[in-house]
């Protein structure tokens, strides 16, 4: 007679997060202030404040948008201010600096929202080698709400895990 197959992986306590299904949906977008400067590089403050008048910002509406430039150009704050203050009023979110940046930004704050009471004591697997656009500074947001709160910290998947951190209590 033979034994039914029983799979240890999902009967384990273990306790899989996933950071792909905390992240935010919605677009992200980056505004490049390279498009709007002369040459690509020299900054008019005239310029920039036409473009702000007459430049559909609906089209940002419930975007999550990164404020930055692409090009070598040395740009004071005040111009990527005067964009991050134009989009207030459609973007979801609007961050300083490149998509990357903005991910980790997002990523902070939904982890942040997480309820890590039922964590306490458990042992976690951050799910790993999944979607290369997670900022590594994700995991180490994560890890860092755990510690503490967790009995055991693993990366990977339930079958080859790398341990990162154990409770000791």
């Amino acid at each position: 007679m033979d034994k039914p197959i029983v799979n240890r992986v999902s009967n384990s306590p273990l306790i899989t997060i996933n950071l792909e299904k905390i992240r935010f949906e919605g677009t992200r977008y980056f505004f490049d202030l390279k498009n709007i400067l002369d040459k690509g590089v020299i900054l008019r403050e005239n310029k920039i404040r036409d473009y702000i008048k007459n430049h559909d910002w609906t089209q940002y509406s419930s975007q999550f948008v990164a404020v930055g430039c692409s090009s070598e150009a040395i740009l004071p704050s005040w111009s990527k201010l005067l964009i991050a203050a134009s989009l207030k009023s459609y973007a979801r979110k609007i961050v300083i600096g490149d998509l990357e940046q903005l991910e980790t930004v997002l990523f902070e704050s939904a982890i942040n929202q997480l309820d890590f009471t039922k964590y306490i004591n458990k042992s976690i697997i951050i799910k790993g080698c999944s979607d290369p656009s997670i900022p590594d500074s994700a995991y180490g947001f994560l890890i860092n709400k755990l510690q503490g709160v967790a009995k055991k910290i693993s990366y990977g998947e339930a079958c080859s895990s790398v341990p990162l951190w154990k409770s000791n209590k």
